[in-house]
């Protein structure tokens, strides 16, 4: 699959967020707090930590997991650029925010207050986007690696189930989280799909974005995972299109 130009062209918001994720976790992980949040019901329930809520939605608890979650969250920029910023700001928030009630859901019903059950990180997010990918994606190439065979999605499957099982029970937890969030978001509960908000709000993230570091936008698209045939842009816009609007 063809994600366009390289670099953000055209998604402001994918990267603030890679920014933001990064940013938080060396910052915690400078601070060797990084393993300390992943968030428990003692932190839910017992005595709520409103930073902890926060800085466990960007920070990632290892430089692994960073590497894989922003590899997914840049690739899916894709989404971005075909529904635009303001729509995609909806699906963040709904994700996020969705996939945080499951987690307290699993909390509230687990009841351990001794662990932090569920580790930090975009969870919701990254796993959200692979509903779409998963359904209205369709595979274009099939090609076979020492007699295995593959598509060109493999690459993408591969580093989300990296993710998902990099802390086991406390990354899979959020994982499925993740998919309930955007399966709902799919089925278009509360027509969510036709939300949208305030221009400035997400003219805002236009603003904030530094230059981007990619190639501009009319040099030559390139494949993420490697050297495999890809969708043509206007596949892709297509397929986005229907996915979300």
């Amino acid at each position: 699959m063809n994600g366009g130009p390289s670099g953000f062209h055209n998604a402001p918001v994918t990267k603030t967020f890679v920014i933001a994720c990064a940013l938080f976790t060396v910052f915690f992980g400078i601070q060797g707090r990084s393993a300390k949040l992943g968030l428990s019901y003692q932190d839910i329930f017992r005595k709520l930590r409103i930073w902890k809520l926060i800085s466990s939605v960007f920070s990632f608890s290892s430089t692994p997991e960073l590497m894989f979650g922003l590899y997914l969250l840049y690739y899916f920029r894709v989404f971005e650029r075909q529904i635009g910023s303001n729509k995609y700001s909806v699906f963040i928030v709904f994700s996020v925010m969705v996939s945080f009630l499951f987690e307290v859901m699993v909390l509230a019903i687990l009841r351990d207050p001794t662990a932090n059950l569920l580790t930090s990180g975009p969870y919701g997010l990254i796993f959200a986007s692979f509903v779409p990918f998963y359904f209205d994606i369709p595979v274009s190439t099939w090609f076979r690696i020492f007699g295995v065979r593959f598509s060109d999605k493999s690459f993408v499957y591969l580093a989300g189930l990296q993710l998902l099982l990099s802390s086991w029970k406390r990354s899979l937890l959020p994982g499925i989280c993740g998919i309930l969030a955007g399966s709902l978001y799919r089925l278009n509960v509360f027509r969510i799909r036709r939300a949208k908000f305030p221009e400035f709000i997400a003219s805002f993230f236009s603003r904030l974005s530094w230059p981007s570091m990619g190639n501009p936008p009319t040099a030559p698209a390139r494949n993420l995972g490697g050297n495999v045939p890809s969708y043509t842009t206007r596949q892709v816009e297509a397929i986005a299109y229907n996915v979300y609007c």
